[in-house]
């Protein structure tokens, strides 16, 4: 399968260092199945960093790595109780040290409103129902986490 990774910046070798922590699936990096979605956040770095231009970058994924028992992948096939938690767990800025054991992930974005929306679940404003709800992007969307230098060794770029 071909995958895309949108940004403002050309990608020659993927850094994880250079990975910004507390996003959706933790500190890796991201990349969808669907090339519009990784034009629209080419172009949203651009205007959020005031820097670069567009660029999408494209890379080979086997996707039958998901099932190799060397990899350790978690998939969410939709919008879940257990996906909310997890994007919780991710996103909270106090847990400082917290960290999955997974590779590679995979599943819906969470809508861009995150950061309100795990604030009024935190506050007891919401349920962990209605969080699943509130988080759900409306729009069609995929995103691949790769966490590992054993997951970025099975992107190959085109």
């Amino acid at each position: 399968m071909i995958l895309y990774h949108g940004s403002n910046v050309a990608i020659e070798k993927i850094d994880l260092s250079l990975c910004k922590p507390y996003k959706d699936f933790g500190k890796g990096f991201y990349l969808t199945d669907i090339e519009s979605q990784a034009n629209d956040m080419a172009s949203r770095r651009v205007r959020l960093s005031c820097y670069g231009s567009p660029i999408v970058t494209r890379y080979e994924f086997d996707e039958s790595f998901l099932c190799d028992p060397a990899i350790k992948a978690l998939v969410f096939p939709k919008v879940s109780v257990e996906w909310a938690q997890f994007i919780l767990d991710n996103r909270d800025l106090n847990h400082k040290c917290f960290s999955h054991s997974y590779d590679i992930v995979v599943g819906p974005v969470a809508d861009d409103t995150v950061a309100f929306q795990l604030r009024r679940y935190l506050l007891g404003g919401i349920s962990l129902e209605k969080l699943v709800t509130e988080l759900e992007y409306k729009g069609l969307n995929k995103q691949f986490f790769f966490g590992t230098e054993l997951a970025i060794s099975k992107l190959k770029k085109l």
